[in-house]
C-alpha cells in the first residue's frame, strides 16, 4: 500500500501490466468526483479497486463546477428537506474532519429589497437551514444586516431599494484538487488509478449474462487492454449514455447536459468583503470569491454539443453580467471579464420506451441502476454529496457478489493532507525557514495540499530552483509541477513542458509538441463569440486547478 497515495506517472508502465494481468473485484469507469469517491469507497472496504479515466482526473465537471459545497438553500422552497439535510451534513464533515485543507467555510450575503414580506420569508428559511445542520457546526450561525451593515460588507451593492440583507455561511473547495485528493486517498488504499485511459467495451461470461469486466484503450499508444473484474461501476457523467450505447446496455435512466457557465472578474472589480448570492428570474447568481478574482454564476440551459469542450456563448455572458448588474453600483462590463469557463450538469431523467425491470433507484437527486448483473451505474447528484453517491453505487455493485463485503467507512475515511493539519499550520513560520522559502509560499502550499506540503517542501530541498514561482504574480510555485509528475499522475504538460520533461524524459521534439498541444487547448478556450480574447496571464488560475 503506497502510504502517500502517489501517483507516479514515470510508473504508468506497470500500472498498465497490473491492469492487464490482474483481477479485480471492482473496476471504476470514470476519473470525477464521483468516480474518484466510488475507488475510495470500495477500497476503504478491503476491495481490491482500479479506477480508469479517459483524460485526467476531474477534466469535465468536477473542475467547471461552481466550487462550492453547500446545503442547497433554495431547496428548501422545494420542500427537499431531506436533500438539504443530508448536503449540509456532507458539508459539515468536509469542512471539520475529511478535507479542512480543502473544504473551507465562506461567507454569502443575500440583499432583501421588500422590507415587510422579504426578511421574515429568507429569515425563517435561514432560521431552518442552521437548525438541519445541528448544534455541533463548524461554520457559523446566519445573521441579519441592515441596510446600513450590508453595504459596510459590500459597498458594490447600489443603495437603491436596498432594505436589508441576510448573512450566511456555507463552504467552498478547490473541486480539482478535491478529486484528485479523492483519487491519491484510494491509492493509499491499494487502489489502482490510471488515467488516459478509454472504456470501449464490457467483457461478458462465456453465456453473456453477466459483465465481467471492460476493453480500455489506451490513448497514449491506441493499445487495447482487457481489464476483468467481478463487477463494473459507470460514474462517467455526461459520457454515460454513450458507455451504455457502447456497451449494448440498456439502462432505466437517460443523462440529460445543463451548461453551467461562470466568468471570473478581478477582485477590484466588485468592492466586497463577502460571498453574494442574487435572485434572478431563472434561478440564483452567486458572487464566489476567489483568490484575487471573483467567480460569478452560474446559468443553467440545455447543451446538445460537444461534451469534451462545452463553450460559453454571446447569451450566456450577457445574462450573467445583466444579472449581476442589476443590484451593483458600478456595472460589469466586458473590459472586467478575464475568463470564463463552463461546464456540463449530468441531469437524470428516465429512459423512454425502455421495457426492463425497475432496477432503477431515486435518491437525493441521482440514480442508481443495475441493468445487468455485474454492472452498476450512477448519474446525477451534486458534488457536496459525492460521497453518498459512491457509497450507494458501491452498495449496488457488490450487492451479489454471494460473500459478505463490508459497509461504507469514508465517513471515517479523512482525505490525505488532512490527518495533523492544526498542528502543522501553526508552524507555517518554521517551515519556511527550514526550505528557505517565504512564509507566504508554505501557507499557499499548505491550502492546498494540506499535510502533504511536505513532499512538495521536499522536492525544493533538492533542487532550490523549484522554490521560484511558476509566474510572476501567482503563487503557484515549480516545484507544485514535479509534484503533479512524480504524486499525481500528470501526463501532459498544462503550464511548462521543461520541468515536466526533465521528469518524463521527454526529448526537445515532445516539448515543443506539447506546448503547442497547450495552445491548441487555450485558444479553444478562448472561443467565446464576440468577445475579445481572454489575456493569457488569466489562464494561470484555470491551468493550476
Amino acid at each position: 500500500m503506497a502510504s502517500n497515495g502517489a501517483l507516479d506517472a514515470r510508473e504508468r508502465g506497470a500500472i498498465l501490466s497490473r491492469l492487464a494481468t490482474e483481477r479485480f473485484d471492482v473496476l471504476v469507469v470514470g476519473g470525477g468526483v464521483t468516480g474518484a469517491g466510488a475507488a475510495l469507497d470500495a477500497a476503504s472496504r478491503g476491495l481490491r479497486v482500479a479506477l480508469v479515466e479517459a483524460r485526467d482526473l476531474a477534466s469535465g465537471t468536477s473542475s467547471r463546477s461552481s466550487k462550492l459545497i453547500h446545503g442547497g438553500l433554495r431547496y428548501l422552497e422545494q420542500f427537499d428537506f431531506k436533500l438539504v439535510y443530508e448536503a449540509l451534513r456532507e458539508r459539515d464533515l468536509l469542512v471539520s474532519k475529511l478535507a479542512p485543507h480543502l473544504v473551507k467555510p465562506v461567507s454569502f450575503l443575500y440583499p432583501l429589497y421588500k422590507k415587510v414580506v422579504e426578511r421574515p420569508y429568507v429569515g425563517a428559511g435561514l432560521v431552518l437551514y442552521d437548525s438541519m445542520e445541528g448544534t455541533r457546526r463548524p461554520v457559523p450561525r446566519h445573521r441579519h444586516l441592515s441596510a446600513r451593515g450590508a453595504l459596510k460588507r459590500a459597498p458594490a451593492l447600489s443603495p437603491d431599494r436596498l432594505a436589508g440583507a441576510m448573512l450566511y455561511y456555507d463552504a467552498q473547495v478547490d473541486d480539482a484538487r478535491h478529486t484528485l485528493t479523492v483519487a491519491r486517498t484510494a491509492a493509499a488504499h491499494s487502489a489502482v488509478i490510471a488515467t488516459r485511459l478509454a472504456a470501449v467495451g464490457l467483457l461478458r461470461s462465456p453465456d453473456g449474462t453477466r459483465v465481467t469486466g471492460a476493453r480500455v484503450r489506451d490513448e497514449e499508444t491506441g493499445r487495447v487492454l482487457e481489464v476483468s473484474a467481478e463487477a463494473v461501476v459507470i460514474c462517467a457523467g455526461v459520457w454515460t449514455d454513450l458507455v451504455h450505447e457502447l456497451a449494448g446496455v440498456r439502462a432505466g435512466y437517460r443523462v440529460r447536459m445543463s451548461k453551467g457557465v461562470h466568468v471570473v472578474v478581478p477582485r477590484a472589480a466588485v468592492d466586497a468583503d463577502t460571498g453574494m448570492i442574487l435572485r434572478t428570474e431563472k434561478s440564483v447568481l452567486f458572487f464566489i470569491p476567489w483568490g484575487e478574482h471573483w467567480i460569478v454564476g452560474t446559468t443553467d440551459t440545455d447543451f446538445s454539443g460537444d461534451r469534451a469542450g462545452p463553450v460559453a456563448t454571446e447569451e450566456d455572458i450577457e445574462y450573467i453580467l445583466a444579472a449581476a448588474n442589476r443590484v451593483l453600483a458600478r456595472p460589469l462590463t466586458r473590459a472586467d471579464v478575464i475568463a470564463v469557463y463552463a461546464g456540463l450538469r449530468p441531469l437524470v431523467e428516465a429512459a423512454a420506451g425502455n421495457g426492463a425491470k425497475p432496477t432503477t433507484k431515486l435518491s437525493r437527486e441521482h440514480v442508481v441502476d443495475v441493468p445487468v448483473p455485474g454492472l452498476a451505474s450512477i448519474a446525477g447528484g451534486k458534488f457536496t454529496t459525492y460521497r453518498l453517491m459512491a457509497r450507494d453505487v458501491v452498495d449496488a455493485a457488490v450487492a451479489d457478489f454471494g460473500r459478505p463485503v463490508p459497509g461504507s467507512v469514508t465517513e471515517k475515511v479523512p482525505l490525505l493532507g488532512a490527518d495533523g493539519l492544526a498542528a502543522v499550520q501553526p508552524a507555517a513560520g518554521r517551515l519556511a525557514e527550514d526550505y528557505g522559502v517565504p512564509r507566504a509560499a508554505v501557507e499557499h502550499l499548505l491550502g492546498r495540499y494540506g499535510t502533504l506540503a511536505a513532499g512538495v517542501l521536499d522536492l525544493i530541498r533538492a533542487d532550490a530552483s523549484l522554490g521560484r514561482p511558476l509566474a510572476a504574480g501567482h503563487p503557484y510555485l515549480r516545484a507544485e509541477v514535479a509534484y503533479a509528475v512524480v504524486c499525481e499522475g500528470a501526463l501532459h504538460v498544462e503550464d511548462v513542458p521543461a520541468i515536466m520533461g526533465r521528469l518524463l524524459g521527454w526529448s526537445r521534439r515532445r516539448r515543443a509538441a506539447e506546448t503547442r498541444r497547450y495552445l491548441d487547448l487555450v485558444e479553444a478556450e478562448r472561443a467565446v463569440p464576440a468577445m475579445d480574447p481572454v489575456p493569457a496571464p488569466s489562464l494561470a488560475m484555470a491551468a493550476a486547478r
